[in-house]
């Protein structure tokens, strides 16, 4: 009898998980920020422009974005802004944003498949760039710290990044020439996390994953992702579903892709011949 009894506790307890582990939702609103390094190499851009170009900047590398989950499945999102974005400031200045994103934008992640799905618009043409998750080799760390109610622990690993040459849209020719022709020098940069086990998914924001807790706090260079919001189990269900907007690419095409992109704007605004040293250099550090 008490087998009996053993083994229907076990079935109940499986049924459960799994009840729970569907039904467990939750939505993390986070906010973006980007530190801004802004090289002018004109003595002729006066102090007003100098301002109103480091509003816009801020504004496109400030942002605000929403994580849906549940336990195997996530959708980031920005929030939607009323305010429409500037694209230029009059006269001979524009600001261009290679692949900065739009309302279209969405990544989809399944931690249990270790897929994910992400619907870019890029200047005007979307894609969908589906591949596997790439794992990230987390170092556990000791230290704790609390955010909002949340008792955190932090966790760092190390990445190699690429570090490219500031010399900007108007040095000299010869100059630019040979640093075109130069490889990127790689270095090595600490990553840090801030998860939370109280809320038991290995997910997080944009590509970050794989811990066991939510994610709630990410520094990556001059990158800063802090979660402000979190709403668990909410009345309304949520809908998780995969983006299917775009031509669909894999990583490795998507980033030739953009490359090429950059390349192409380079050359559009590149000073002309008898014009160099009117213009502005913007180096955004990563």
């Amino acid at each position: 009898m008490r087998t009996v009894i053993t083994i229907i506790v076990l079935a109940l307890v499986v049924v459960l998980s799994k009840v729970n582990a569907q039904d467990f939702q939750g939505i993390a609103t986070y906010k973006t920020h980007r530190d801004l390094h802004i090289k002018m190499d004109s003595t002729k851009i006066n102090s007003e422009m100098q301002t109103k170009m480091m509003e816009m900047m801020k504004k496109q590398f400030q942002k605000t974005f929403n994580l849906t989950f549940n336990k195997e499945s996530s959708l980031y999102k920005e929030e939607v802004s009323l305010d429409k974005p500037q694209t230029g400031m009059g006269g001979e200045f524009q600001v261009v944003m290679v692949g900065n994103g739009g309302e279209s934008d969405v990544l989809y992640k399944n931690t249990k498949d270790q897929r994910y799905a992400d619907q870019k618009d890029t200047m005007g043409k979307i894609f969908l760039v589906k591949d596997e998750i790439e794992k990230i080799d987390w170092t556990l760390e000791s230290e704790t710290k609390y955010i909002g109610e949340y008792q955190c622990y932090k966790a760092t690993y190390k990445k190699q990044v690429e570090v490219f040459n500031d010399s900007g849209f108007n040095s000299e020719s010869e100059t630019k020439k040979e640093d075109e022709n130069k490889e990127p020098e790689m270095v090595e940069r600490i990553v840090t996390a801030w998860y939370t086990p109280q809320i038991p998914i290995n997910n997080g924001p944009e590509m970050y994953q794989g811990l066991p807790g939510l994610i709630l706090e990410i520094h990556d260079g001059k990158l800063t992702v802090i979660c402000s919001k979190i709403v668990l189990n909410p009345e309304e269900k949520i809908e998780i579903k995969k983006p299917t907007k775009g031509k669909q690419v894999n990583q490795e095409k998507y980033d030739e892709i953009m490359e090429k992109k950059e390349k192409e704007m380079m050359e559009r605004f590149r000073p002309k011949k008898g014009r160099e040293g009117e213009g502005i250099s913007i180096t955004i550090g990563g």
